[in-house]
């Protein structure tokens, strides 16, 4: 039997296949291919992230480094690879083209077009893995990021270049959370910038392990809301192989940082990391590599850590683009203390928290206002929302507290009893239909009216009514109130009579 040093040797005999002098080329033979992970030997000058060529010409990349041998993972769905065929290495590190073509497109992790459109030729090679921005290239996040869905806007506002964690069980509408976010990045009026001078906010929306009909749906959605002119798909479905599971994240981002060297805000949702975690375990543990906590590797925190600190705002000098990040995280019986929730709750700026009882009470988005967090809190919020947030929090927070002891049953004076209605028309306010995000003016709005006590004479069950019309009622007569909302300046005199004078004639005409 031949060792590997003369199964070397005998390749150079095979080598014209390749077209190259065997001198100048770096060449190893396949020792194992077991579920799409092959083993080599020889490729003594191969380097993590690298690019193989197989002599049948599908690809790889190089994932482990050992002492005599090398492990790549096959970059495509089938390939008839077996032990002795032959690789060679590119010096090439795994890269997507990115260019303004890739607006609108749904591709593969690889940059193959999967909409039946023609091939992306033309772009800059992005590199997959990249070293996040330093400390002294970014800035504090302060411009807001709005996603159009009032519970966050007000209470736990996200900022451009922040890293907001959206988790949940399965089916409570994490996905609509963030398609609702790319949807309200959509230009008002054809302008690409807002009232208060904000830039159009470019999407990346990224699926891992998503069955292909229901990407097809979100991708339809997309089209239907004019929000996919100004987004990237990548995808990466049910059916395709563990490799590309694992490589879509990384791909998604790489377009993104495409778009924030030309000094862009770019908005990338990860949906979602479980998946992602998943198919790192499988490939590690057929990489032999020892499993923890789990069945998950040791490094998986390094995993996603080194994919969500590439979230980032520049600063002026850098360009001033921002990547904001919003990764998914799918639980079990809302367990948030299981070690890929806690590993992403630890790297994040805070969580949205979704809970299964406020979804099966109705309210959606069923967003738990006590689990969920931003730490970067009003800094990310304007003068005009934070005018009227801060009472809001407290009239709910103190709602939440009374509802407790209120459900004894025990006797409650009139101002507690008014606390509690007040609650309960402020939760309903924080309801909103899917992929219907709201405008900061609309929303200043709706908290206003409610927390000022001009709904706490309407019942509970006709306060979507109340708010719907009282919209209605705005658009069409006091277009110059909306516009006064739309400054993000905090509100003042001026702004609170036109609020008042507004509202008030509305009620007038409401009825029930």
């Amino acid at each position: 039997m031949k060792n590997n040093t003369d199964i070397i040797k005998d390749l150079e005999k095979k080598l014209s296949s390749f077209g190259t002098d065997s001198k100048t080329q770096n060449i190893g033979v396949v020792t194992k291919n077991t579920d799409g992970v092959i083993m080599l030997s020889g490729l003594s000058k191969a380097f993590m992230g690298e690019i193989i060529e197989f002599s049948d010409k599908s690809t790889g990349v190089v994932l482990n480094l050992d002492e005599d041998s090398v492990s790549v993972i096959l970059l495509d769905k089938s390939s008839s690879l077996r032990e002795g065929d032959t690789a060679k290495t590119t010096g090439k590190l795994l890269s997507i083209k990115a260019s303004e073509d890739l607006l609108g497109r749904v591709l593969s992790p690889l940059g193959l077009p999967l909409d039946g459109k023609s091939e992306i030729k033309k772009g800059m090679d992005m590199p997959l893995e990249r070293i996040a921005a330093g400390v002294v290239e970014r800035q504090p996040v302060d411009t807001p990021l709005k996603t159009g869905i009032t519970a966050i806007d007000a209470m736990i506002p996200i900022g451009r270049g922040q890293r907001e964690l959206i988790i949940g069980d399965r089916g409570l509408g994490k996905t609509a959370v963030a398609i609702d976010a790319i949807i309200n990045q959509r230009p008002q009026g054809g302008k690409k910038k807002d009232l208060q001078g904000h830039k159009q906010v470019i999407c990346v929306y990224v699926a891992i392990g998503q069955k292909q009909s229901t990407i097809s749906q979100i991708v339809n959605k997309l089209k239907e809301e004019k929000a996919l002119e100004y987004t990237v798909v990548v995808a990466a479905g049910a059916a395709d192989p563990a490799s590309l599971w694992y490589l879509a994240p990384y791909a998604g981002t790489a377009i993104a940082e495409y778009f924030l060297e030309k000094g862009n805000d770019v908005l990338i949702v990860y949906d979602d990391l479980t998946k992602h975690a998943w198919a790192y375990r499988e490939l590690s543990l057929i990489l032999r590599r020892p499993a923890g906590r789990e069945a998950y590797p040791g490094d998986v925190f390094y995993l996603h850590s080194r994919l969500l600190e590439r979230a980032v705002r520049l600063n002026k000098k850098n360009g001033g683009g921002s990547i904001t990040a919003l990764p998914i995280i799918e639980t079990q019986a809302g367990d948030i203390s299981a070690y890929i929730p806690t590993n992403v709750i630890s790297i994040t700026d805070g969580q949205i928290f979704l809970e299964s009882d406020l979804f099966n009470m109705g309210i959606r988005p069923a967003i738990n206002a006590g689990n969920s967090v931003s730490r970067v809190g009003g800094a990310a919020q304007t003068g005009t929302m934070k005018s009227v947030a801060g009472k809001m929090r407290l009239d709910l927070a103190q709602y939440r507290a009374l509802a407790a002891f209120a459900q004894f049953g025990s006797e409650l004076d009139q101002a507690t009893l008014g606390q509690l209605e007040r609650g309960k028309r402020l939760t309903q306010v924080l309801i909103q239909p899917q992929y219907g995000p709201l405008s900061e003016a609309h929303q200043v709005l709706s908290i206003w009216a409610t927390t000022n006590g001009y709904a706490d004479d309407v019942p509970v069950e006709s306060m979507r009514k109340f708010i719907s019309e009282l919209f209605e009622y705005v658009n069409t007569h006091d277009k110059k109130l909306l516009e006064l909302l739309s400054t993000g300046d905090k509100i003042k005199e001026e702004a609170t009579k036109a609020l008042t004078k507004a509202v008030e004639s509305f009620k007038k005409g409401f009825s029930v």
